[in-house]
């Protein structure tokens, strides 16, 4: 599938995940063809950004073999490239390698396997999953299922204990050692599941379409003015409309106990 895809891969197509599927040779590759494009000027700027996501890219101002003999020793590749019919200069391109974990970006964490990964988190000084920082962590989740166990080293590889279930589902494992102790760190490559997407039905369509095209044609749609008229809803009042509710109050009494406030009441009136 990768093989495909650098095939069919274009400036125009490249963006910053999917060139890490290619190499040094794709690179000059797909400029040579898109050399003939008259917008390759205009999109110089977007295509070299995008390429130098993945790539050291420098220029070659001094063209001798001796100079260029320096950055092949350094793991370039060296061609030249045309910008427009009068301009043409030499670049010196080479992939990015991933190394460390502080490598691992959301655009390249899918284009790596799971043994490069393990080989990636080997090198950061035997911490293990732990000592990563939860954004590496979260990059590096967004790609793999990741599991972890830290078990005594003679019960590590125990008959149908984790490792073994792990291993027989396609794990790759990288084992720590921790004095006396083991932890294992499991991953596995996560499927790309893809959003399914509404299907598209024509005759449907075309439908619906018809209906409300007749209904236009069938019908004189009178549109009632009510701009002018009196609206009534603020002014008029409907005694029938208060229910019990428009009287709730926020507090409760005993009945007994209004009937006694209310005595107490009466009598005082008569004495003023």
């Amino acid at each position: 599938m990768k093989e495909q895809s650098k095939k069919t891969l274009t400036l125009k197509t490249l963006t910053k995940s999917n060139v890490w599927d290619v190499q040094e040779n794709d690179i000059f590759r797909m400029w040579e063809a898109a050399e003939k494009d008259a917008d390759l000027k205009d999109n110089m700027r977007h295509y070299i950004d995008v390429i130098k996501s993945a790539f050291e890219m420098e220029e070659v101002k001094i063209d001798k073999p001796e100079v260029i003999k320096k950055y092949e020793d350094r793991g370039f590749k060296v061609a030249s490239i045309r910008i427009d019919e009068n301009t043409k200069i030499k670049w010196a391109v080479k992939k990015r390698p991933i190394l460390r974990v502080t490598d691992l970006t959301y655009e390249n964490i899918r284009h790596i396997s799971a043994a490069k990964l393990m080989e990636v988190i080997d090198r950061n000084f035997g911490g293990g999953w732990e000592s990563l920082s939860q954004s590496i962590k979260d990059i590096i989740e967004s790609g793999f299922d990741i599991s972890t166990t830290t078990l005594p080293q003679d019960r590590l590889h125990k008959p149908g204990g984790m490792y073994e279930k792990k291993v027989n589902d396609g794990f790759d494992v990288l084992e720590i050692q921790k004095g006396t102790w083991v932890e294992a760190i499991f991953a596995k490559v996560k499927p790309i599941v893809e959003k399914p997407k509404k299907k598209f039905d024509p005759d449907e369509e075309d439908e619906v379409d018809e209906s409300e095209i007749n209904e236009d044609e069938d019908e004189d749609v009178e549109v009632e003015d009510h701009y002018n008229d009196i609206d009534d809803d603020d002014d008029d009042f409907d005694e029938d409309k208060l229910t019990e509710e428009s009287y709730r109050t926020t507090f409760e009494t005993d009945p007994d106990d209004l009937s006694l406030e209310a005595a107490d009441v009466s009598d005082e009136d008569d004495g003023y």
